[in-house]
C-alpha cells in the first residue's frame, strides 16, 4: 500500500511515489494496490486519482505484480466513474468502501454493491470496511452480501474476537478476508487469509517475512505477532487514541520511522494534522530495537 508523499505545497510527489512502488516489487510483495488509508484517497482529484494508478499500473505490470485498484470515495457517483476509467488499467481487483455520507441501509449496501461489480466484470471486488466507517458490517450481512454479490471476492476488517471469528467461519471458503496486518498471526491461526498489511508500512521486506513464517510456522509466527501488537499497541495506536491524529497519520508515521524510502515525509493533507518527523524517528528507533527481524536484510 504505497503512502502518497506529499510535499510541503500539498502537491503529490510522482517520483518518490514512483521509488515507493519499485521498493515494494523489489520486496518481493505478495500484491501492491493504492488508495488504502495511507494513500488518502479522499483528498485526491480526480487527475491525480488517474495519474497515481497509471504509475501503479505500469510499474506492476512491467513487474508481473499482481496489483488492485483502490476506487473507494465518499460519493458513490465518483467512486463508480473511478472504477470505470480505471479498468482500462486491467487491475487484478478493485478495492471499495460503502458511501459515507450517511449509513447507507442493507438494500443501499446491496444496490451499490451489484452496480459495482456489474461494472467491475470480470474484475472483481474487494470490500474495505474499515474501524471508522459509517457502517460496519456484522457477520450475517456479510454472509448476505457474499450471497447477493458474487462479484465479491474479499473483505477487508478490523476483525474481532473469538466470537466473531466463529460467526465468519462460514465464509472463510469462499471469500478472502483480510484482518489488520499487526493481527496477522492470530488472525491466520483462526481462518483470515492474510492483510492489507499495516506492518508493510514499517518494512515491507520485515511483513512479506512474517507472512511466510505464518504458513511456515504459525507457533513461532504467534510469538513474534505477540511482540509486533506490543508494539502497534504502544507506539502506533496511542497516534488514533492518545494524540487525536487520523489513521493516514499513524500510518504515514509508521512508514517513516521504518527508513526504507529516504525522502519520505509523514506529511498528510490538510486540514488533517501529522506526526512530527521527531516522532517518527523516535517510533523508528523503538520498532529496532523491539522488532530487529522486521529489519533484517
Amino acid at each position: 500500500m504505497p503512502a502518497r508523499p506529499i510535499q510541503d505545497d500539498e502537491t503529490i510527489d510522482y517520483g518518490l511515489l514512483g521509488e515507493e512502488i519499485d521498493h515494494f516489487v523489489s520486496a518481493a510483495m505478495n500484491g501492491v494496490y493504492s488508495n488504502g488509508t495511507a494513500g488518502e484517497f479522499h483528498t485526491q482529484t480526480e487527475d491525480e486519482f488517474d495519474h497515481i494508478n497509471a504509475l501503479l499500473a505500469e510499474k506492476c505490470q512491467r513487474a508481473q505484480m499482481p496489483f488492485q485498484v483502490g476506487v473507494s470515495n465518499p460519493s458513490a457517483q465518483l467512486a463508480r466513474e473511478r472504477l470505470r476509467r480505471a479498468k482500462a488499467l486491467q487491475p487484478s481487483a478493485f478495492q471499495v468502501t460503502l458511501p459515507d455520507w450517511y449509513p447507507p441501509g442493507m438494500p443501499e449496501i446491496l444496490t451499490f454493491l451489484e452496480k459495482m461489480a456489474a461494472e467491475a466484470a470480470p474484475i472483481p471486488l474487494v470490500i474495505y470496511n474499515p474501524p471508522h466507517a459509517k457502517r460496519r458490517l456484522n457477520p450475517e450481512e456479510w454472509r448476505t452480501v457474499v450471497d447477493w454479490v458474487p462479484g465479491v471476492v474479499g473483505m477487508k476488517v478490523a476483525g474481532g474476537d473469538d466470537t466473531w471469528y466463529a460467526a465468519m467461519r462460514p465464509l472463510f471458503g469462499r471469500v478472502s478476508v483480510f484482518i489488520p496486518g499487526h493481527t496477522l498471526a492470530e488472525g491466520i491461526a483462526r481462518g483470515a487469509h492474510g492483510a492489507y498489511s499495516n506492518v508493510a508500512c514499517l518494512s515491507p521486506g520485515g511483513a512479506r517475512r512474517w507472512y511466510e513464517l505464518c504458513r511456515r510456522d504459525l507457533p513461532a509466527a504467534r510469538a513474534l505477532g505477540a511482540r509486533i501488537s506490543a508494539f502497534w499497541l504502544g507506539q502506533i495506536s496511542p497516534i488514533i487514541s492518545r494524540d487525536g491524529l487520523t489513521p493516514m497519520a499513524a500510518d504515514k508515521a509508521a512508514a517513516v520511522a521504518g527508513g526504507w524510502l529516504p525522502g519520505l515525509s509523514p506529511r498528510v493533507r490538510w486540514p488533517y494534522r501529522s506526526v512530527t518527523a521527531a516522532e517518527a524517528a523516535r517510533i523508528g528507533a523503538v520498532a529496532r530495537a523491539e522488532l530487529p527481524e522486521l529489519f533484517e536484510g
